[in-house]
């Protein structure tokens, strides 16, 4: 697929099965040999400097001023990370900079004999769960996994929204599921404004960094439960008992 981008220049999007042997494992840190499916990301627009080419997966890091918190890259590189892949870049002048994602490839038949033994591992529950995420598709895909699961849910999209729910919700709301980056406010900055009207309410993180990131970056106290997104139903269903069950 080729995009013509607004300034200028061509978005190339492209998709292959590839398979890594010898040779190329020798000249890519991190490949192993299999059979893979690649996802390349190509544009002709201005190259990554040589000085930055580095930093570009780091959590935090941008080039961006006053717009922008540098978490893109860092999110895509924990996503394909976690799922056993690995992804490459190259940048020059003249061809512009190209990102290939590289995910081992599966079976068929793999996601349905998944979801048939996932089915009696699940730990569900009734309370009433607040789900506070920006990203539309996050959230809706967080509310589907509770509702599944038993659990009676809120959402919210923002932080006035949240913030109105906690205060004039008239039952009971057992735990916030809450994204710790945020536009305006971030997620431990909402949860100490709405825990002045639920004190009793706990606490469970998500994010797209992986927890050490966090913590390297002090986001979060220790100790403090947390999900690293993308994450399953059933890992969903276990960090929930473990906030709501703690005494």
């Amino acid at each position: 697929m080729q995009e013509m981008l607004p300034l200028g220049g061509m978005l190339t999007i492209e998709t292959a099965n590839f398979e890594m042997d010898e040779e190329f494992t020798r000249t890519h840190q991190g490949a192993q040999l299999g059979k893979y499916v690649m996802v390349s990301v190509k544009d002709t627009g201005v190259v990554i400097p040589e000085e930055i080419r580095d930093k570009v997966f780091e959590p935090f890091f941008t080039t961006k001023v006053d717009i922008g918190t540098g978490l893109g890259l860092s999110t895509v590189y924990g996503i394909v990370k976690q799922h056993d892949g690995n992804i490459y870049f190259d940048s020059e002048i003249g061809r512009g900079t190209v990102f290939k994602i590289f995910l081992p490839r599966v079976r068929e038949d793999t996601e349905k004999v998944v979801l048939e033994k996932l089915e009696g591992k699940l730990i569900k529950g009734q309370e009433t769960v607040l789900v506070i995420d920006d990203d539309e598709k996050v959230r809706a895909t967080v509310l589907e996994m509770l509702k599944r699961l038993g659990y009676k849910t809120l959402e919210a999209s923002n932080h006035d929204i949240a913030l109105f729910l906690a205060q004039f919700y008239n039952n009971p709301i057992d735990l916030l599921i809450c994204d710790v980056v945020m536009p305006v406010m971030s997620g431990p900055k909402l949860f100490s404004k709405i825990k002045q009207y639920r004190p009793d309410i706990k606490i469970l993180y998500m994010s797209g960094y992986a927890d050490d990131v966090i913590a390297k970056h002090g986001v979060l106290e220790k100790g403090i439960k947390f999900l690293q997104k993308p994450f399953t139903i059933e890992t969903l269903s276990r960090k929930i008992r473990e906030v709501l069950d703690k005494k």
